[in-house]
């Protein structure tokens, strides 16, 4: 019977950590702050927020949001992302995306400090993620992933990994900390021929593909340990993964849900970063 890698059980064993961090740094003045930038009001991301908010208030970290209109010009978009950018009160920054069509994300990422590029979007903290500097923040659902190979004492080194899905908010970047920890990883897509053996090779599997359920039972190995990263809404218009948990699980040693697995640690690493960044402000003080 495969055990089930639940993300509360993870965010639960970093919070005392992480509300001890942020008490020291307001005796010494400091309020760690986060902002959320969020353009128009999509459902799924006024979800994450709710989230983000209430991980942050239990922690001590002051959150606000700014909240833009969804016609928002490029000019005045940038204007409002630099002011936030330039706002010593707040260390932290978090752009929701993709962003309206009509908006143009790279000229932010170009702008938004590093030290305040709390979900890794600059192009200094990709550099220093891919480079294996340890400075840099990765993207939070990136590290939720080996937060949770962690807490469930996954061993990595010489571990056959593939990851499924090369976006630069997860696959890529979480690639890359899963060779900094001695793992070999195999890099798959939507186009990767003969997909199904790829992943039914590997000793774990992370599953970042944005499909829902398109990991089935015979893409599974017998005894892998399988993360699904993925957030889907199916038919019914309940939450779902990208991997077909009750096809998959009774294949598993370890497997993580939708909802209830990764998504649950990202705002935990997100408060982690922004106190980091406060504590980079405060010595920068």
């Amino acid at each position: 019977m495969s055990i089930v890698m639940r993300g509360i059980d993870v965010a639960n064993a970093i919070k005392e950590e992480l509300i001890q961090e942020a008490a020291a740094l307001k005796a010494e003045g400091i309020i760690p702050c986060l902002a959320i930038v969020r353009v128009g009001a999509r459902p799924d991301d006024l979800a994450y927020e709710r989230g983000a908010r209430k991980r942050m208030e239990k922690t001590g970290i002051e959150c606000r949001i700014i909240e833009l209109p969804e016609d928002i010009s490029q000019k005045e978009f940038e204007r409002a992302f630099s002011e936030v950018n330039e706002d010593p009160g707040v260390h932290g920054i978090l752009l929701f995306r993709p962003l309206p069509a009509s908006l143009d994300e790279e000229p932010v990422k170009a702008m938004i400090n590093p030290e305040k590029d709390v979900d890794g979007m600059s192009p200094v903290n990709i550099a220093k993620v891919f480079s294996g500097d340890e400075t840099g923040f990765a993207p939070c659902t990136a590290e939720a992933v080996m937060e949770m190979i962690r807490h469930y004492g996954i061993e990595l080194q010489g571990k056959q990994v593939t990851v499924l899905g090369r976006s630069m908010v997860v696959g890529k970047p979480l690639s890359m900390l899963l060779m900094k920890a001695n793992a070999t990883v195999t890099v798959c897509h939507t186009r990767t021929v003969d997909l199904a053996a790829q992943c039914r090779d590997a000793e774990i599997l992370a599953v970042a593909a944005g499909k829902a359920r398109m990991v089935t039972e015979e893409m599974a190995g017998e005894g892998a340990i399988v993360i699904d990263v993925g957030i889907n809404v199916d038919e019914e218009g309940n939450l779902c993964g990208d991997v077909d948990y009750d096809a998959v699980a009774a294949k598993t040693s370890y497997i993580s849900p939708v909802p209830g697995g990764v998504g649950s640690v990202t705002s935990s690493i997100l408060a982690k970063h922004v106190i980091r960044g406060a504590e980079y402000f405060h010595m920068c003080d």
